[in-house]
């Protein structure tokens, strides 16, 4: 190790003893529990994902509980954070663990893959969360590359190559390769990832404060704000959503569960007309049931919802009946019940409203 790599570490690891924050998976070496944090904490902000942490934890202690539940009950758990794929990616993953190491008569930690290959190869798990896992459950030498290092990275070494395309990732990772302390891959991912959460931000940083600023290449030619660069985004595609709310007397309503492979798959949501246009939807009558529809006796609430690469536009139409209809591939609840069911988050939204 150089004498340079000896500072810049020792300065990063001194901030970090001093600034970072107390957080359930730093304080264990659980591979599962580390795991869990992980996959929860991809596209969501540390303070909502604790709360999904809790539950997990609380709801299934065990590779092996988890493994044992029932997808629609992992899907309902993960209710609300977005991008289901992972919940899926979750349980499945958790049951390729359980079945690999039926064979093996030995402790909980050493049921769960303890090598990069092995953590790679689960499902939904990718280079970053391999790395992370294998670094701070087992203080291998992997980096770890989520936003907040992304950044850090970008700064120090005045990178302006687009880190989310494939040569930049292949680019990063190199950079981070060459950044890692070997003898302390757990300290310095950890330490290194937390100085990008709370010091060097993605807006108006405070290098003056900075304690690693002599070793920042942005900070010395001035593009700090300039980094890290991302590519053009995608233009979102519009969609055109209606969602029929039918309730009877008695509080009984319907709902269907998505299986198609398009957003939300496996969860359920009210019944759903989508429209090809614009002009489409915003025409659209909800039809009459059992003749006893009419257009005083109901109303409906707009809301604009935006997913990566697309942007949806839903009416939920809420309409008192006094019975429901038949349709196709629909079930009867209660609205009490709907708590049971892994809705959707516009879904989530709409019924927030109505409430």
């Amino acid at each position: 190790m150089s004498l340079y790599s000896q500072k810049f570490y020792r300065l990063l690891y001194d901030w970090y003893d001093s600034n970072h924050r107390v957080l359930p998976w730093r304080e264990t070496s659980d591979p599962y529990y580390i795991w869990l944090s992980e996959v929860i904490l991809q596209q969501t902000r540390v303070a909502q994902g604790l709360e999904y942490y809790h539950r997990f934890v609380s709801s299934y202690p065990t590779v092996e509980q988890l493994a044992a539940a029932d997808e629609d009950d992992v899907l309902r758990l993960w209710q609300g954070l977005g991008y289901y794929s992972r919940a899926r990616n979750l349980h499945k993953a958790a049951r390729m663990i359980v079945e690999s190491q039926k064979s093996k008569v030995e402790s909980r930690d050493s049921l769960f893959p303890a090598t990069f290959a092995e953590l790679r190869a689960l499902p939904g798990v990718g280079d970053y969360t391999a790395g992370a896992i294998a670094s701070f459950a087992y203080d291998q030498p992997y980096p770890a590359l989520d936003g907040n290092i992304y950044r850090v990275l970008a700064r120090l070494f005045d990178c302006d190559i687009p880190f989310d395309t494939s040569a930049g990732k292949k680019h990063f990772h190199q950079l981070a390769e060459q950044l890692l302390d070997r003898e302390h891959p757990r300290q310095f991912n950890t330490s290194i990832m937390e100085f990008g959460a709370l010091h060097c931000l993605p807006t108006s940083p405070d290098c003056t404060c900075c304690p690693i600023r002599d070793f920042c290449q942005a900070h010395a030619t001035g593009t700090v704000e300039l980094l890290p660069v991302r590519k053009p985004r995608p233009t979102l595609r519009d969609r055109y959503f209606s969602y029929s709310i039918y309730i009877t007397p008695e509080r009984k309503t319907l709902i269907h569960q998505r299986t198609a492979k398009d957003i939300w798959q496996h969860l359920y949501e009210f019944p759903l007309v989508e429209h090809q246009t614009e002009a489409e939807w915003q025409a659209f009558q909800p039809s009459a049931v059992n003749g006893d529809l009419s257009p005083l006796n109901f109303r409906f609430s707009t809301f604009t919802h935006v997913l990566s690469h697309q942007r949806l536009h839903a009416r939920f139409f809420l309409m008192p009946v006094n019975e429901l209809p038949i349709l196709r591939d629909t079930i009867t609840v209660t609205w009490e019940d709907l708590d049971n069911y892994a809705l959707s988050r516009l879904t989530i939204k709409a019924l927030e409203a109505i409430h």
